[in-house]
């Protein structure tokens, strides 16, 4: 059962299923299956917020999160991570759920499950967030892959506050993230990118229009952005994918490292649905599994001295593979 405490944390912090309805959050556009299919990726997140704050008990977390749909399954390991992280951070003790779930069942879904912790990050007070991420030594991903977080955090933010973040454009407050203030702001447009996706309801056109709304000094993160949504949550078909590529013009390659991105962590599930393989070629010209080869081959497995991090490091590793022979951007 609940715990009363649980329901009340609950009801604080995490939106009804209604309220994260494209109709409701104002995006865009009409309702279609597609639209239908992708309000199921937050409704996801949202059951399995639900189900971390109220169970008490581990194993019986993982038994909810297995009756989710394979396809849904990582969306809903970023809401159970999201839940875990807030219980870690606010509780009188600084608990341990996060890591023993990232290190368990969650494991297979640390990608998502960095994501779902930026979804804490944007509803916790900023001094708390040296505490959300847990101790992982050991994962190969890890620190580097923590940047998702900062992803999710410009996710959640564009998601439920449209206006401000995409019609305004304005830019968050930054935070020396592992050290790199400067990069903040990158990582969080990332997020944003993924956001475009869901607002204008994997429209490529619209998607693309609203993109290149932007400063073009922010595009290059924005499409890695929509990269890695398109080709994770899916919604278009091949015709519109190709479309999308052309669109990115220049970015094509950030567009193509995104997908890579999205390649690797749904292979790390031990899960391709049909789309994500056809958004990888479109996207990319190669299979998933040679895109999460791609991404093991040019990993970078320490962070190197100097203004960037890592992540970056290894993204410009991806991108390189795409960019037309004598280019490199250097971004």
């Amino acid at each position: 059962m609940p715990t009363v405490l649980g329901s009340m944390r609950r009801l604080l912090m995490a939106p009804t299923l209604a309220e994260v309805t494209f109709a409701r959050r104002g995006f865009p556009g009409p309702a279609t299956e597609v639209t239908r299919r992708l309000e199921a990726v937050p409704q996801s997140v949202v059951c399995g917020f639900e189900w971390g704050i109220d169970t008490r008990d581990p194993w019986e977390l993982e038994r909810r999160l297995a009756l989710v749909d394979r396809e849904l399954l990582g969306f809903a390991y970023e809401g159970a991570t999201m839940a875990c992280t807030i219980l870690d951070v606010m509780g009188p003790r600084r608990g341990t759920r996060t890591r023993d779930l990232l290190r368990g069942p969650g494991a297979p879904h640390l990608f998502l499950a960095y994501i779902g912790i930026g979804f804490a990050m944007a509803r916790l007070p900023r001094p708390l967030w040296r505490h959300v991420v847990p101790d992982l030594t050991g994962s190969p991903y890890h620190p580097t892959m923590t940047w998702l977080a900062v992803d999710g955090y410009g996710f959640d933010r564009a998601y439920f506050d449209l206006d401000r973040w995409v019609t305004r454009q304005e830019r968050l407050a930054t935070y020396p993230w592992q050290g790199h203030r400067d990069y903040f702001l990158r990582a969080t447009d990332q997020g944003l990118g993924r956001a475009l996706w869901f607002i204008h309801g994997a429209r490529t056109a619209d998607v693309a229009g609203a993109v290149r709304a932007f400063a073009a000094d922010r595009h290059g993160d924005l499409w890695s952005g929509v990269g890695l949504a398109a080709t994770f949550a899916g919604g278009a078909d091949a015709e519109a994918l190709a479309a999308l590529r052309a669109d990115a013009g220049p970015c094509a390659p950030d567009l193509a490292q995104g997908a890579v991105f999205a390649a690797k962590a749904r292979s790390h599930a031990g899960h391709v649905p049909v789309h994500s393989e056809a958004a990888m070629h479109a996207l990319g010209g190669r299979s998933v599994a040679a895109a999460a080869a791609l991404a093991d081959d040019v990993a970078v497995r320490a962070e190197p001295a100097g203004p960037v991090p890592a992540y970056e490091v290894w993204r410009r590793n991806v991108r390189a593979h795409f960019e037309p022979a004598g280019v490199n951007h250097g971004r």
